[in-house]
């Protein structure tokens, strides 16, 4: 049994952290059995992040390489169907989200002080009171750093917007009238936009401009809908 690492769920979602969900999501398209093993803090993991799995004697960290381990243990129904082209395509918009996108989004939860009660209580709710006073301090500090690092961090709330709605705007532009990502069939591109979409539309926040872009594009939400109730119904 392939056992999930991975922060607790809140607000509804699979998971806060959008690389969890992505790859709890991708586990389920594909039809493999797992059991979730519930951290909320990222110590004495593999990499000092979260998710990771342990399957049998191997452990693997990333969600990218957790999904591509995956698929040369498990096999590769989900995108064996695509195309060099789309699978370029699927790429650079993967790279979209997970390189671009949400730094921007970081940048709201972590660092907008409107934002940050309810993304400390939602991350760091359940720690023990010292460590809930501690631990959310020292997260916050190295998201800080992190984002100055990757450049998303230097810039102002309102260019970190207009960069983050741009990347909206190009996702619901290939979305389209499409069933899913590619096309009429899911591919695992669908995890990542299920997980990185539904976390952008579905989390609270007080001040999200980006969710208000997002909703100028109704199809969106129509896809996390779909999503949701394909390989999420009940959960």
């Amino acid at each position: 049994m392939i056992e999930l690492y991975q922060f607790p769920t809140a607000y509804g979602l699979p998971n806060l952290s959008p690389f969890c969900m992505k790859l709890e999501t991708y586990l389920r398209m594909a039809g493999l059995p797992y059991e979730i093993r519930w951290k909320s803090a990222p110590f004495a993991t593999p990499k000092g992040k979260l998710p990771y799995i342990r399957d049998g004697e191997t452990c693997v960290a990333d969600s990218s390489f957790v999904i591509e381990y995956l698929k040369g243990r498990y096999g590769d129904a989900l995108d064996e169907w695509l195309t060099a082209e789309q699978r370029a395509a699927a790429l650079a918009l993967q790279r979209l989200m997970e390189e671009h996108l949400y730094w921007a989004v970081l940048y709201l939860r972590w660092i907008e002080d409107a934002n940050w009660p309810a993304t400390r209580q939602a991350f760091f709710g359940g720690l023990p009171p010292v460590l809930r006073t501690l631990v959310p301090m020292g997260a916050r500090r190295g998201m800080r750093r992190e984002l100055h690092g990757h450049g998303m961090g230097r810039h102002s709330r309102e260019e970190i917007t207009a960069l983050a709605n741009a990347d909206v705007t190009a996702l619901a532009a290939h979305l389209g009238d499409k069933t899913y990502m590619m096309g009429d069939r899911p591919c695992s591109l669908d995890a990542i936009a299920y997980a990185f979409l539904a976390n952008l539309l579905w989390v609270p926040l007080e001040y999200n401009p980006i969710l208000e872009h997002a909703r100028t594009y109704p199809t969106l939400e129509s896809y996390c809908q779909r999503m949701k109730a394909r390989y999420f119904a009940g959960a």
